[in-house]
């Protein structure tokens, strides 16, 4: 069972339209992002698919937008876990917090853990739009439909000192909530960029540990790599220099190669 696959797993090459096309065929969805997901409720009925009933989908929220509720569909597929003995921590944290990157990991791991189960073959029986109609917490209370009523008939009068207000309130508010967006998107945007910047960090970093051990510190080849990494101008190209560094090592030790042809021969 793939409860426990390793970060180099093939399940983590899987890529997000591959990720949100399984979703959306599965689940009859239309998601077009990763973070999308987010709140925990695909999750729940991605393991109600695969395990149909073992999910309480009365309890799953599919409106959560607060981290409190996303949180208490995590707690819900925590519980599923615990009953179905999967070895799998759900960093809920990080989940949460709409981070593609964190997200696409945990979906990865979801598809490759669903396959394994029912071979990647589509439960017909199941009725995903049906499930979620018969799940879903209730979001209106008894007497909330009441108040609202009752709050529609108070102010159903003509109140036009009002009506300016609430239409420069509501222009106020689609502004704020494309800056939101706006924002959001940049910090999406940023977190990826990080990523890619300490993964090809991380790569120079082991470039640099390898050409520093005793057996190549004295290479040609290391001593110009290290030229590069430690090259503090940027105007001046570091690899020109590398390479002007191996063309004159390669020309003496063709010069010492010949010197020594040379005396054995006089010999």
């Amino acid at each position: 069972m793939a409860s426990n696959i390793g970060i180099m797993d093939s399940a983590y090459f899987v890529g997000r339209n591959e990720i949100l096309t399984w979703i959306n065929n599965r689940l009859q969805l239309n998601l077009s992002r990763i973070e999308e997901a987010a709140s925990g409720a695909v999750q729940c009925q991605m393991m109600d698919m695969t395990y149909p009933g073992v999910v309480p989908m009365h309890k799953v929220n599919f409106d959560a937008k607060t981290e409190y509720d996303m949180i208490q569909n995590y707690k819900i597929l925590q519980e599923v876990f615990n009953k179905l003995k999967i070895e799998k921590p759900l960093e809920v944290n990080r989940l949460v917090k709409g981070r593609p990157l964190d997200n696409l990991e945990f979906l990865q791991w979801l598809k490759r853990y669903c396959d394994s189960v029912n071979g990647g073959i589509m439960n017909e029986n199941y009725n995903p739009v049906e499930r979620r109609c018969k799940g879903g917490k209730e979001r209106h209370p008894k007497g909330s439909q009441k108040i609202s009523k009752s709050l529609q008939a108070n102010n159903s009068g003509p109140k036009q000192g009002k009506t300016s207000a609430v239409a420069g309130g509501t222009y106020y508010a689609g502004e704020v909530q494309a800056l939101t967006k706006e924002i959001t998107d940049l910090k999406l945007s940023v977190d990826l960029l990080e990523k890619e910047r300490d993964f090809y960090f991380g790569k120079l970093r082991d470039i640099e540990i390898l050409c520093q051990t005793s057996e190549l510190e004295s290479v040609p080849m290391s001593v110009a790599i290290k030229k590069i990494l430690y090259a503090a101008d940027a105007k001046e190209s570091a690899l020109t220099k590398a390479q002007e560094y191996l063309v004159s090592v390669g020309s003496a030790e063709d010069a010492e190669a010949e010197e020594e042809t040379q005396v054995e021969t006089d010999h």
